[in-house]
């Protein structure tokens, strides 16, 4: 295939708003409010009484205007440390369960934002059952897809690309479901330990085999996990409990009897994108691998049992860790070590699809990796306004100045292509990712921390370390169905709208 036949992929634009300054709107406001309140202070009161009151608008302009490389403000990093710090004063960064843990009930049951989740299992239309999490403060519902990619290997270009254009109508078709408020794709990399290869292998073992085969076979089996890893890719669907805005919301045994009939269509159309045999998680695989997240030690004693031929009979009260510490920039959880990071930019200009390749591949230095894209669809009602609207607002930014800056009128084109690409009938998807970086030798946090750098890098990502937060952005990586802006204090718009 020659070089202008690959395919290229962009133009990922995160959404602006007009403001002069590039205060945006609620900036522009503040400082029209500011400069109205020093004229009637002037009016009505002294020159020092007008002076004070503009520096206070001034000190907060700036403090809203001056960002770092990440895009956050002064004022978002003071508010993020204020919060932080009462979090530690009040001790809610720790947590103890278990029978001697702090926590009334007893058990291992999952801390902060899942730790109202409730778990079901239900049977779809394939008479395959499949687990449902319901978390009653959003009044979500998510189904979780166990899926087997098949990788990218001895696979030729055009299948690739076909795989990636299934995946974008697999995004775009979420905006037209009914009901469905986020998605999120979730691959892990661990450690193997070679229980499912040993348990393969004896079970085709031929006793009247010769000696020698047999040597080696065993010898293959006790050397090949060491160093090895497995890949794991789980795609989670989010539903709302209410069929419209303001309508009732539906129960567990509802939901599951609308969703038992849309599983199938949904499995199907993840098959076509090479995710491979995709098929719902039950109750009890989902239970393991959350419990297997939070504690990777148990990871061998699961794979043992199953082995056996043997279940674990988990309970989802029973799924959180016994214990964790959530610091500024780091998260302490049984028995490891945890550092997740939050992507604030994707990558700029045109990629090819195998960009994302090295920060899928396990890592020497990365005992366990979890890499997560959150994605929100948006329906085609809003779709056409949001974009007209960043196109407006590009538009004023650039002829706001006599001199734009070329990042404005990149910016402009961008915003017309998006808004070009919609109209032809392209669906439209906030998305945003988590990479999450496990160790259970602690003495190794530094050696990961500079692998997860050096790999974003290479995936041209701009990503900087979740700090205050580390315990929500955890759990926000599994596959778990958190739509994390349901879950803020202040909403999503009015942040972006400074």
């Amino acid at each position: 295939m020659s070089n202008s036949n690959i395919r290229t992929y962009g133009n990922w634009r995160r959404p602006t708003t007009p403001g002069l300054l590039k205060l945006g709107t609620a900036g522009t406001g503040v400082l029209l409010i500011g400069l109205v309140a020093t004229i009637i202070t002037v009016m009505f009161s002294t020159i020092l009484s007008a002076v004070i009151v503009f520096l206070v608008m001034a000190g907060f302009l700036a403090a809203i205007a001056v960002k770092d490389k990440h895009g956050q403000s002064v004022l978002a990093r003071a508010t993020n440390r204020t919060g932080w710090m009462r979090a530690r004063s009040s001790g809610s960064n720790l947590y103890r369960s278990g029978p001697l843990g702090r926590t009334k009930w007893g058990t291992n049951q999952l801390p902060g934002l899942a730790a109202q989740s409730r778990l079901s299992e239900h049977t779809d239309s394939y008479q395959r059952p499949f687990a449902l999490i319901h978390v009653p403060s959003t009044g979500d519902y998510t189904v979780v897809i166990g899926t087997e990619p098949d990788g990218a290997a001895l696979v030729d270009q055009e299948q690739i690309d076909s795989w990636v254009a299934e995946w974008g109508y697999w995004l775009a078709n979420l905006g037209d479901e009914a009901g469905i408020v986020a998605a999120a794709v979730t691959v892990e990399t661990a450690p193997d330990t070679g229980t499912r290869l040993r348990g393969e292998v004896e079970s085709n073992m031929d006793p009247n085999a010769p000696a020698f085969a047999r040597a080696m076979l065993n010898e293959v089996v006790a050397t090949y996990p060491t160093g090895s890893a497995s890949i794991r890719a789980y795609v989670s669907i989010t539903f709302s409990a209410a069929p419209r805005p303001g309508g009732r919301r539906r129960g567990e045994d509802e939901m599951g009897r609308e969703l038992a009939s849309r599983l199938p269509g949904l499995t199907q159309g993840l098959s076509a994108t090479g995710a491979g045999a995709a098929r719902p998680l039950s109750a009890q695989a989902l239970c393991e691998v959350v419990r297997i997240a939070y504690d990777p030690e148990v990871a061998s004693l699961i794979d043992d049992a199953h082995a056996a031929g043997e279940g674990t009979a988990l309970r989802w009260p029973d799924v959180g860790p016994s214990g964790h510490q959530a610091n500024w920039d780091s998260y302490r959880h049984d028995s490891a070590l945890s550092v997740t990071w939050q992507m604030t930019e994707a990558p700029r200009g045109i990629v090819q699809s195998s960009i994302l390749t090295r920060l899928l591949a396990p890592h020497r230095d990365v005992a366990r990796k979890r890499v997560t894209w959150l994605y929100r669809p948006i329906d085609a009602a809003r779709a056409a306004g949001i974009v007209e609207a960043d196109l407006r607002a590009a538009n004023f930014n650039m002829t706001s100045s006599d001199r734009p800056a070329q990042r404005d009128v990149v910016g402009t084109l961008a915003a017309l292509a998006t808004a070009q690409e919609e109209a032809s009938g392209a669906g439209l998807v906030n998305f945003g990712m988590l990479v999450t970086a496990t160790v259970t030798d602690i003495e190794r946090a530094a050696d990961a921390r500079a692998a997860i750098d050096n790999l974003s890098a290479t995936a041209r990502l701009r990503l900087r370390i979740v700090t205050g937060s580390q315990d929500s952005a955890f759990a926000a990586a599994l596959p778990l169905g958190l739509v994390l802006p349901k879950h803020l204090k202040i909403a999503a718009e009015l942040r972006g709208a400074f």
